[in-house]
């Protein structure tokens, strides 16, 4: 049986439309997913990036696209009043709930279709307390123990290379985005092209080196 280390965080139309087809994509096949709350938002500073509605051009695009993937692969989604929004509240309750770093499909189909199906104020305080009323945490999640688990939860993917979520850790290996999915199954059933090596060459390839002055 492959484990699966499935890092998101609950801001992301991709991460909830991953999380509701990865058992499709994967049907068939022996594995185990954790599930692992991480701030994409600290991910993107680590890394110099904007977020994709960060970008004005690209924001419309990203909703557009989001919809049209719910549509085509029929997982139902709704925009939430406001996009983005603070996910810290949702990120430390998914981690209260749990004595350590990885959180179960319930806490996370719970949190996710709450910001993702209904189409209200994600980070409404009445939404927030209905939440964590469902979810009855065992940890306090606006306590420092949960702060601390979600900095480590983060710290580790950014150390492991992984610059964005939806992101799938197997094997040793990092599987980005919803349209990874299908990638992360050839690996799980043993694609040959993984042995070709295409893989490494891929991070080897020399880049444009930019004069300075």
């Amino acid at each position: 049986m492959k484990h699966i280390v499935f890092h998101l965080d609950f801001i992301s139309p991709y991460a909830y439309l991953a999380f509701e087809h990865l058992p499709q994509a994967l049907e068939g096949l022996s594995y185990a997913v954790r599930y692992r709350p991480v701030l994409l938002g600290a991910m993107l500073q680590h890394h110099g990036q904007l977020g994709p509605a960060e970008i004005p051009a690209k924001r419309a695009w990203t909703y557009r696209h989001v919809l049209w993937l719910g549509h085509r692969h029929g997982i139902p989604i709704t925009m939430p009043a406001t996009h983005p929004y603070n996910p810290l509240p949702h990120l430390r309750l998914a981690l209260a709930t749990t004595q350590d770093g990885d959180i179960n499909r319930y806490a996370c189909e719970t949190i996710l279709r709450d910001v993702w199906q209904t189409g209200g104020e994600a980070g409404d305080p009445a939404r927030l307390d209905a939440l964590l009323a469902r979810l009855a945490p065992v940890r306090e999640p606006g306590g420092a123990e949960v702060k601390a688990q979600l900095r480590a939860n983060t710290d580790a993917a950014i150390a492991a290379g992984i610059f964005g979520v939806p992101a799938f850790e197997v094997d040793g290996r990092l599987f980005w985005g919803f349209d990874g999915l299908p990638m992360l199954r050839a690996w799980l059933e043993g694609d040959a092209w993984f042995d070709g090596g295409e893989w490494d060459r891929a991070a080897e390839r020399p880049g444009l080196v930019r004069p300075r002055g």
